[in-house]
């Protein structure tokens, strides 16, 4: 099966065919550096980065692309509250968002722009602009007049009359056209400036991403991404832009990641919603975000509910009791590599459902459906309806090396549920707000209280480490904790 994409330009799926054989270029549109990054910020990072893991994993050596957009008048403004410097504020959250991404699994592109540093570019570009006449310059500003350029709408999917009627456009008399956008802004008092053929100034956010791709990646582009809400006026003007000044198709595959709502209302700072990042892992694994951002197909919208997260949490920490499940009953299958078609075939569901459009849903869907059949197949050893148990030659160790193998590739691919499960429990474990020493020393207490016959104290100590968010369980091996899910 061709790999198949979802183009918002053409609004249809499409055999995703790169401009040249074997290599992808693709630029996804990265934060503007003002503040925290946010979960709908996690939604595009994670989305991406699971297409730029499986461009790969397909074979594909992917140029990838991805930007911070350090200049900008939120940026100005956020230093003039704070009273600093602008590159002030902009370095300290490229470093909050590089530490989130971090956190978050997310593999570094191959380049990480950053409009400061493209600016002969973005003048460049600018120049030819003007020079060809789809920009004009009033009062040391230069702004693109859409009316110059045919095309403008399309992948708005709107005449410019229907777009103008409805737009929500920076209001300057001085412009042409409503709809016309500043290229170039002269600079004001106190505000970061470059000097330019007119005069000292800045330039405006819709170049910054023309110049960045133009400089890294070339004038066309396979795959060009970022959230829905950056379609129009963002990404409807970096075409406009890029094409007029190079007369070459912009970008082949436009894929747009859906938004993220907060308790099933969309997340705005208006309404005072925002959730950051951090606070999200402060309180959940990286395994548990990855895997609910990525049970909804990227395109679509979700919903953020503590409820969801923890849903999440559970999901994940059932699936790695799993993975330890098999290790402790069958410690052999670490040994054994399946046979090469007979993993094909399994994999094939995953690839499948990848190739159509990136779906993740039905890959984490997929996966937990094998880590439902594995659970089966070793209860039903132990019960000993497997004849002669989990052997190296019964077909339920084959069986089980397969899930396994599938478990990985899935984890190559997700980017999550690809940690040993010794490591995931110690990283739950150490999020709990009490000391291990001090649990474990509870869990002596109760044990020897239930050695007296005192089921009183013992039930006090097991009610007493729940509200702590510790979980007691009594196995054959004796009492283990873990983190309420």
């Amino acid at each position: 099966m061709s790999l198949k994409v979802y183009n918002s330009l053409t609004k249809r799926k499409e055999a995703f065919v790169p401009l040249k054989e074997g290599e992808v270029t693709m630029y996804v549109c990265g934060p503007t550096v003002y503040d925290l990054s946010h979960i709908g910020h996690a939604r595009s990072a994670v989305s991406f980065d699971v297409i730029y893991r499986y461009l790969k994993y397909r074979g594909y050596r992917v140029s990838y692309a991805r930007n911070y957009t350090d200049v900008d008048d939120k940026i100005i403004n956020r230093a003039k509250e704070e009273g600093v410097a602008p590159e002030e504020v902009a370095e300290r959250n490229i470093k909050f968002f590089d530490e989130d991404m971090e956190a978050l699994g997310v593999e570094l592109p191959t380049y990480r722009p950053k409009a400061t540093e493209t600016m002969e570019r973005i003048i460049e570009v600018t120049k030819a602009l003007v020079d060809k006449g789809s920009a004009y310059v009033v009062d040391g500003d230069v702004f693109f007049s859409v009316r110059k350029f045919p095309g403008y709408g399309r992948l708005a999917g709107k005449k410019i009359d229907e777009l103008e009627s409805g737009a929500r456009v920076e209001v300057d008399e001085r412009k042409v056209d409503p709809l016309d956008f500043a290229l170039w802004k002269s600079s004001k008092p106190g505000e970061p400036w470059w000097e330019s053929p007119w005069g000292r100034g800045r330039p405006g956010w819709h170049i910054e991403c023309s110049a960045m791709c133009m400089e890294h990646l070339g004038d066309t582009l396979d795959i060009h991404g970022g959230g829905k809400d950056l379609a129009f006026p963002h990404h409807e003007n970096e075409i406009a832009q890029s094409e007029a000044a190079t007369g070459k198709p912009f970008v082949r595959y436009w894929l747009h990641n859906g938004f993220v709502n907060i308790e099933r209302v969309k997340m705005s700072k208006s309404l005072g919603n925002i959730l950051n990042i951090r606070d999200v892992l402060a309180n959940h694994t990286r395994d548990a975000v990855r895997l609910f951002l990525l049970s909804s197909h990227y395109r679509s919208p979700i919903d953020y509910s503590e409820d969801s997260l923890k849903e999440a949490e559970s999901a994940v920490e059932r699936f790695y009791k799993t993975v330890e499940r098999i290790y402790d009953e069958c410690p052999e299958v670490k040994t054994i590599e399946p046979d090469e078609a007979a993993l094909a075939e399994r994999l094939r569901p995953l690839m499948e459902a990848m190739d159509d459009d990136f779906n993740t849903a039905e890959v984490t869907g997929t996966v937990f459906k094998e880590v439902t059949r594995a659970n089966k197949i070793l209860d039903e050893a132990k019960s000993g309806g497997g004849g002669g148990g989990v052997g190296v030659t019964s077909p339920m160790f084959h069986e089980l090396s397969l899930i396994l193998s599938l478990f990985r590739e899935a984890g190559k691919i997700l980017g999550t549920l690809n940690e040993r499960p010794v490591d995931y429990f110690a990283g739950r474990k150490s999020r709990v707000g009490v000391p291990a020493k001090e649990i474990e020393g509870l869990i002596r207490e109760r044990d020897d209280a239930r050695g007296r016959k005192d089921f009183k104290r013992a039930d006090e100590i097991r009610a007493e480490l729940l509200e702590k968010g510790v979980v007691l369980e009594d196995t054959a091996k004796g009492t283990v904790w873990a983190v309420k899910g």
